[in-house]
């Protein structure tokens, strides 16, 4: 802590301390109501700090998740609230988060998803192109040894790395074509092997 911090904590504190003693001699003559106040905010303070610090588990229970029916060979995936089906794979052991998009013919992988499933984005040869809503980009033909999603894994997968920005990798419909069945009803997509 340097000089400046050490004289910012030192105005906190006397600032904080000038407050205090004023909320005291205001409510002096009621200490009971004083310190029901005062335990009534710790409690909302408390349950502040608590709800930033669960705030992750908060949202796994919140938000829905995809269900893997393996016996009956399908997937279950609710649709976001931005209104995307998210669906959680693995590809070449790696997990990948992809966005289903039935508007796009090829499987995508964003850079750094490609990184994680093993591949290096800087030695491919981005001589495919692609026209996205953001304009032409440039795109990298790559086969993928296995991508699991709920029981099925399919092998030696065609797939295409952006070499332009993307959030999210797209699932589309050279992939999805191997499922038997594709089904959105409910707010629910289904994919039945």
């Amino acid at each position: 802590m340097d000089g400046y911090d050490t004289g910012r904590l030192i105005y906190l504190i006397i600032l904080g301390l000038m407050v205090c003693t004023w909320f005291f001699a205001q409510n002096r003559l009621s200490t009971n109501k004083l310190l029901q106040q005062v335990a009534i905010w710790g409690l909302i303070f408390l349950g502040v700090i608590a709800a930033y610090g669960l705030w992750d588990d908060i949202r796994q229970t919140v938000q829905p998740q995809q269900a893997v029916f393996a016996d009956q060979g399908k997937i279950v995936v609710p649709r976001s609230p931005d209104g995307h089906y998210y669906i959680r794979t693995e590809v070449n052991g790696a997990p990948v988060d992809f966005v289903l998009d039935t508007g796009a013919t090829m499987l995508v992988l964003t850079r750094e998803d490609a990184a994680a499933a093993g591949l290096d984005p800087d030695a491919l040869d981005y001589t495919g192109r692609a026209m996205t809503a953001n304009g032409e980009v440039r795109t990298a033909p790559v086969r993928l040894d296995t991508l699991t999603l709920g029981p099925a894994t399919d092998t030696n997968i065609p797939a295409v790395v952006n070499s332009g920005e993307m959030s999210q990798s797209l699932l589309g419909m050279t992939y999805l074509q191997r499922w038997g069945k594709i089904e959105i009803s409910g707010g629910e997509l289904t994919l039945t092997r």
